[in-house]
């Protein structure tokens, strides 16, 4: 009989997560999101790539390029901080990434 009352529970109740897709989450105060750099304030000048602990980030003078390897990259926001035109910034939106 206590199965009984379990299934019907589980039927007739309420589910016992957030239906994502309808239900959002809000953003998580004092959370760091994912790094995102403004290309057109970038100076290239590596100090976030030798700042990186994890080497997440390339960065190319001669081409202008600024790659972030996401997998890698430990969101400590050590690069936003030495960062000399702030270029870099650090955005709590948790639904899409941008690099």
């Amino acid at each position: 009989m206590n199965a009984l009352r379990y299934v019907l529970e589980n039927l007739f109740g309420r589910p016992p997560t957030r239906r994502y897709p309808f239900e959002k989450r809000a953003p998580i105060s004092g959370s760091r999101g994912h790094l995102v750099n403004d290309p057109d304030k970038c100076v290239y000048c590596t100090l976030c790539a030798k700042r990186c602990p994890a080497n997440a980030l390339v960065v190319n003078r001669k081409p202008d390029s600024w790659t972030l390897d996401p997998y890698r990259c430990v969101l400590c926001g050590y690069c936003v901080e030495v960062c000399p035109k702030k270029s870099l910034s650090m955005n709590s939106d948790h639904q899409r990434a941008s690099t």
